[in-house]
């Protein structure tokens, strides 16, 4: 089994990569693989609403970047972790841009995260930590992804890179995240052919015009 996770920060082995590291320790130690992607210092525009995904639906977004190639990496890894720090009690600005164009690509094409185990971590020097993991969230959420959990929320606190290290409570959070994770990623490879998934369902799309 493989997992893919996501680097947002700008910093390529800043706090975010750190949390991911403590994450992937814990799969890795269960035999699954881990690819870590640095997506926070690439340039990524943000997605046009042109909605050509919809009309193409050939698994890529019409801005050709390096996000159809992660889109593929997604695609076919048995989980998925979204890393960001916190920036103004938000996602990192080129994470977003990125997931908003990747998560948007899977839906118009029938949902192609679907029942992958997917988690969110955050690093966060001071405040805005929770938000961010909540925003992380609802990309998982939306696209029918199985969410492993830890005894807090998945958020790990330091300014300096590596600092994280000293919170003890978050560096367990993230270990257990971690343990779960490998956890839930065995159970539904055990479940295969025996545990019926439940159905697709076409998406209902509504307004509140009337």
């Amino acid at each position: 089994m493989k997992v893919v996770a996501f680097n947002g920060s700008p910093k390529k082995e800043g706090n975010t990569y750190h949390a991911i590291k403590i994450v992937a320790e814990e799969l890795e130690k269960e035999g699954i693989e881990v690819e870590i992607v640095h997506v926070g210092d690439k340039i990524i525009r943000g997605c046009i609403a042109c909605g050509m995904c919809y009309k193409n639906k050939n698994e890529r977004c019409i801005t050709d970047d390096e996000v159809n190639e992660w889109i593929q990496k997604m695609k076919n890894a048995d989980g998925i972790i979204l890393g960001s720090p916190v920036h103004y009690s938000g996602i990192a600005a080129t994470m977003k841009a990125f997931l908003d164009r990747a998560f948007y690509v899977a839906s118009a094409n029938g949902g192609l995260f679907r029942h992958k185990v997917g988690a969110s971590v955050v690093a966060v020097r001071r405040s805005g930590g929770v938000t961010t993991f909540e925003q992380l969230n609802n990309y998982l959420l939306y696209s029918e992804m199985l969410i492993p959990t830890t005894n807090y929320w998945n958020v790990i606190h330091g300014a300096k890179p590596g600092e994280v290290y000293q919170d003890e409570e978050g560096v367990q959070i993230m270990r257990l995240l971690g343990k779960n994770m490998a956890w839930l990623l065995k159970l539904k490879k055990s479940g295969e052919g025996i545990v019926l998934e439940p159905e697709k369902e076409k998406k209902i799309f509504t307004n509140f015009v009337r």
